[in-house]
Formats: C-alpha cells, structure tokens, sequence
C-alpha cells in the first residue's frame, strides 16, 4: 500500500484524508457500536470507552465539524444546552462533586464535549482512566437515560 501512496500526489492525499470520516461520524452512522445515553436530531451523547471516571460522556453534534467555535452559533448553543441536559442526567446518576466540562479535540477532528464527574483535579488529566465491563458500561448508560 506504502508503494501506492509514493505516487500519488499529496493535495490529492489530504482531499481524500478530509474526506475520510471520523470515528464519531462512524459511531452516529451505527458502523461502530457506542453506549449511547440519548440522541437528537442533532447530537448524540455516549459513554467514553475509555473514560477519565466512571460516567466519562462525550455530548457531539451530528455534522462533522473539526473545531467548536467553527459552528454555526445556533448548532453550538444547542450543543452546549444538549450537553447541559447529559450533565444534568449524569449528575443524579453517578456521586460526584460536580461535573467537568471540556473541550480538547487534537485526538479526533470532530467536535465533542466530554462530561466528567469529579472527585479531583485528577478525574481531568487524561491520564488516570477507569476500568468498566461491557455490562457495567451498558447498565450505566441506561441509568444516566432514565435521568434524563
């Protein structure tokens, strides 16, 4: 494949890597399962498979869109008061001291707001991450839902 790539030229590379979906958008399209807590017209809310705590929930609009203050103004308030909805839900659901909001986006090129319920400082450090069962992941999903 490395062979192919020689000679091909690189505008017509980055045209078909900006082309080329992101997980998010694979994960909204239902090629890659997710434990989904709720979904909109617009957004979708899902547990982190690798989540900084327990209750780790990433809130992404259903445009693929690289960067958060390229929205539009009306699909980024509306993220922001879906994300408010998922935090809100995610807070009865799982103890905590209050909700950690972020927005990073240099590891997938599609917006996303991660929810993350903290103990510490330490629950928003990406580095310390949380170990559930596909049983576990998929039962706290339901619950944060059922919160909604």
């Amino acid at each position: 494949m490395i062979s192919q790539l020689v000679n091909v030229p690189k505008n017509r590379l980055i045209e078909n890597f900006k082309k080329m979906s992101s997980i998010f958008t694979k994960i909204i399209n239902g090629e890659i399962p997710c434990y989904k807590i709720t979904e909109t017209e617009d957004f979708i809310a899902f547990l982190d498979v690798n989540p900084n705590a327990k209750g780790h929930a990433l809130c992404v609009p259903k445009q693929e869109i690289n960067k958060i203050f390229d929205m539009e103004e009306a699909l980024y308030l509306g993220l922001m008061a879906f994300s408010r909805k998922v935090a809100i839900a995610l807070e009865k659901t799982v103890p905590c001291k209050r909700i950690g909001v972020a927005v990073v986006g240099l590891e997938v090129p599609h917006v996303h707001v991660h929810l993350i319920p903290l103990q510490d400082m330490d629950d928003m450090r990406f580095q310390r991450k949380t170990t559930l069962s596909p049983e576990e992941f998929s039962a706290l999903a339901n619950e944060i839902a059922s919160n909604l």
